[in-house]
């Protein structure tokens, strides 16, 4: 479990991908360098396991359903990404509960900047919009964001300027897609009320992959 407070910006060494997985190998500065292996790291809000460490560069193994359903498998060497480890029990919830289970992508649309901050517009699939309400919790690539608007197949945020230099926020450009894990209480609520939604709302079949192959 995370919190979506970004704790040290990685950066891509090498991405080897196979046919059935993908290793991937981040530098970064750990905090404390605390982070062996086996520990479970966040990386553009996707969990996976450390599986090799040394100094302040790791490795870890991706599955073809994450690199299917995420980003991940779009990383190059050089790209930047949020690196967090696992929340501590009794520490600080400075964020919101973040599981690194990235439940699909999305695009950012519109980036307005203000003297301060950045408005930032996002589309994503109504069958994820629905668990998205104005000023609830979503995390974008991992950071724990508050959605300022809400709409049936949108949303928009305002990003600070310390959460810009904290985080890859300050190399996004509209077009880019990114990961997106939205409130998991909202989706126990509608598990445990019985309240199918998605009569509400039409069918989607946009996915990482979709936008990947229609050019986006």
């Amino acid at each position: 479990m995370f919190t979506g407070i970004i704790e040290s910006i990685g950066r891509v060494k090498t991405v080897e991908k196979r046919s059935d997985h993908a290793s991937l190998e981040v530098m970064a500065e750990i905090p404390g360098n605390d982070l062996k292996i086996g520990d479970s790291v966040a990386i553009n809000g996707v969990c996976l396991t450390v599986t090799s460490r040394l100094g302040n560069t790791f490795l870890a193994d991706i599955g073809l359903e994450t690199l299917k359903v995420t980003t991940l498998g779009d990383l190059s060497a050089g790209d930047h990404v949020n690196v967090e480890r696992p929340m501590q029990m009794g520490g600080r919830l400075g964020g919101h509960l973040v599981q690194g289970h990235v439940d699909g992508v999305g695009k950012i649309s519109n980036i307005n900047k203000f003297d301060k901050g950045v408005e930032v517009t996002l589309e994503l699939s109504p069958k994820l919009s629905r668990y998205i309400i104005k000023r609830g919790s979503v995390a974008i690539n991992g950071v724990s964001l508050t959605a300022a608007d809400a709409g049936k197949d949108s949303f928009k945020i305002f990003l600070i300027p310390h959460t810009i230099e904290a985080t890859t926020f300050k190399y996004i450009k509209a077009g880019d897609l990114v990961n997106l894990e939205v409130d998991i209480i909202g989706k126990y609520v509608e598990k445990l009320t019985h309240v199918d939604a998605s009569e509400y709302y039409e069918h989607s079949n946009i996915t990482g992959e979709f936008l990947r192959q229609n050019g986006f």
